[in-house]
């Protein structure tokens, strides 16, 4: 197998698409795995590299007929093999991809509506199964009706494409290639604009930090393709490297996670990634019995990021799958987000992370310091930056040593090019203009050691009499000290007194689904919770809110929001207040 790759620096995606395609056109590029009730190991469906770039040449060749370079097309269709050649072939048309999801994603209707009235798309790529319900939804939310084009419908030439170069001209590497929208967890969605070149920078350093050779490589992946981590490491970082992609669909994974553990054991070299919860999800959904027949010593990385990395995740998910040969080497904590197109740090199996137990106390002030004490905060790190710069800024702009928490600020060649049509935000967000031009992330952290420790959220960080209190240090002391709440399915957030003097601490949980608390239990709950609260943390519960499951609003990447938690229950969204 040749390991040649695209010299030129300036390389776009769909430059490495038509390499692959001209040196390696048999080889298994992507494929999409099928979970049909009559086969449990899964159907599999593939696309070698000069198949994967006929389709999306045949998407471009349809863009030509109803949008126009730098128009927007929305992806409305399912995971799976038309996804990628819809999204790859928006890049080949230089028309601007927008990675969203159909309407049968439950609860996010009004996400949807409201992405598709901000973009402005000139036409949809759906599929045949989607496209009437998609029209229908158009047409019953108001939006403007534009061609819904099926993408497994488009008539595809075999060979004679691959040395014709782009279809619509070869892009810049400063234009857009795809507005990533947000998840919205502390604000409405806003489309941050990649570029051709960010994407490609993104992705070689996701190659960088996680794949030694690309030769010996497979990713296998879940997340939903409008996700930014699932988007980059699960199509973009497999055409940058040249390396095969494997993809299921997210709700195979959520009926039964076993699926997804033995497509990691399918492979060699396997590259993965999830948030945290996915990882206690196994735990609790796995079979015992079936962790001696997965063969996990073939995984080589499965990255942990999305969400805040919590260590006693990360043992239980070590201590279930040990058996099945996992190297906890492979377990690699990262942190990332949308505006920097998903990537910014992450640990490396050479030097695998330990959990770092801070002081509580010093923590609220704002400093990293060790301690054996029993109360002590564990943060897991989230490695070094890679391939970009990232600095750790105070309230007053200064830049802070080691040690010290303030907001994570970056730049490189992977930040994007500021919000779609959000001229303000984007000034205040992306540094445009002033000096440096670096992004202000909006999360709160520390360098430990060279390592990134994240603390929380900025927006959703609690400060009650001068003292800062992470709402992920709280939801892990609530869900510790009561059983029948579900772990990762709360929300903590704070609440001004009804005298307005200084705030209360609410916090709304999920109860499992095997109970179904009587008042009494509740009562005794919150009781409980209380106390914890109280000695953990010093601080005063205003209200423990026990709702059924389903109750605390996610958003469409599967995070607890909760801006929008405290929105409803100011709203009597959770009952009377």
């Amino acid at each position: 197998m040749t390991s040649v790759r695209p010299a030129a620096a300036s390389a776009s995606l769909t430059d490495h698409l038509r390499h692959w395609a001209r040196h390696r056109p048999q080889q298994r590029a992507f494929s999409h795995v099928d979970f049909p009730d009559s086969a449990p190991t899964g159907v599999h469906r593939a696309l070698g590299w000069r198949a994967l770039d006929a389709r999306a040449r045949a998407v471009a060749d349809r863009l030509a007929q109803v949008a126009s370079p730098g128009e927007r097309a929305a992806l409305v269709l399912p995971q799976g093999l038309d996804y990628a050649a819809g999204f790859l072939g928006c890049l080949y048309a230089r028309v601007i991809a927008v990675p969203l999801f159909g309407p049968q994603l439950p609860g996010h209707e009004g996400r949807l509506a409201a992405v598709l009235a901000d973009c402005e798309p000139a036409c949809l790529l759906s599929d045949s199964a989607t496209a009437r319900a998609m029209g229908e939804f158009i047409r019953e939310r108001g939006l403007p009706e534009v061609p819904v084009v099926p993408v497994d419908q488009l008539p595809v030439q075999r060979g004679g494409f691959i040395d014709s170069g782009e279809p619509s001209g070869a892009p810049e590497p400063d234009d857009i290639a795809y507005l990533q929208y947000t998840s919205g967890s502390t604000r409405s969605p806003a489309g941050v604009m990649i570029s051709h070149a960010n994407v490609v920078a993104n992705a070689r350093q996701a190659i960088d930090a996680f794949i030694a050779d690309p030769d010996a490589a497979t990713t296998v992946g879940w997340l939903p393709l409008f996700h930014d981590m699932g988007l980059v490491l699960s199509i973009a970082a497999p055409v940058v490297g040249g390396f095969p992609s494997v993809l299921m669909d997210p709700s195979a994974f959520l009926q039964d996670p076993a699926r997804w553990l033995r497509l990691l054991g399918s492979y060699e070299g396997t590259v993965s990634a999830a948030p945290n919860f996915a990882y206690d999800y196994c735990v609790a959904r796995t079979d015992p019995a079936l962790v001696d027949e997965l063969r996990l010593d073939r995984v080589r990385v499965l990255i942990n990021g999305s969400e805040p990395v919590r260590a006693g995740t990360v043992d239980r998910f070590h201590t279930t799958f040990a058996p099945a040969g996992l190297d906890p080497a492979a377990h690699c904590p990262a942190y990332g987000l949308a505006e920097a197109t998903v990537f910014v740090t992450a640990s490396s199996r050479d030097e695998p992370s330990s959990a770092v137990a801070c002081d509580a106390g010093a923590l609220t002030e704002g400093r990293i310091e060790e301690t054996s004490d029993e109360t002590a905060a564990v943060l897991v790190p989230c490695g070094a930056p890679v391939g970009q710069e990232l600095r750790i800024v105070g309230r007053d702009g200064a830049v802070l040593p080691q040690g010290r928490v303030g907001e994570i600020q970056l730049r490189g060649p992977n930040i994007g090019r500021g919000y779609w049509k959000r001229a303000g935000l984007t000034a205040e967000t992306f540094g445009f203009g002033a000096a440096g031009d670096w992004l202000r992330t909006g999360d709160l952290g520390a360098l430990h050691d060279g390592r990134l420790l994240v603390t929380g959220r900025l927006k959703d960080v609690l400060i009650v009499d001068g003292r800062n209190h992470y709402p992920q240090d709280i939801e892990e002391t609530v869900q510790t000290a009561v059983a029948l709440i579900r772990r990762d399915h709360l929300a903590a957030f704070g609440v001004t007194r009804a005298d307005d003097v200084g705030e209360d601490v609410v916090v709304v949980a999920e109860h499992r689904r095997d109970t179904d608390p009587t008042p009494k239990a509740t009562r005794n709950a919150e009781r409980v919770v209380r106390a914890a609260i109280s000695a953990r943390h010093g601080l005063r519960l205003g209200s423990l809110r026990l709702v059924p499951p389903g109750s605390v609003p996610r958003t469409s990447s599967g995070k607890v929001s909760r801006a929008a938690a405290r929105a409803r229950f100011l709203d009597g969204g959770f009952g009377p207040r």
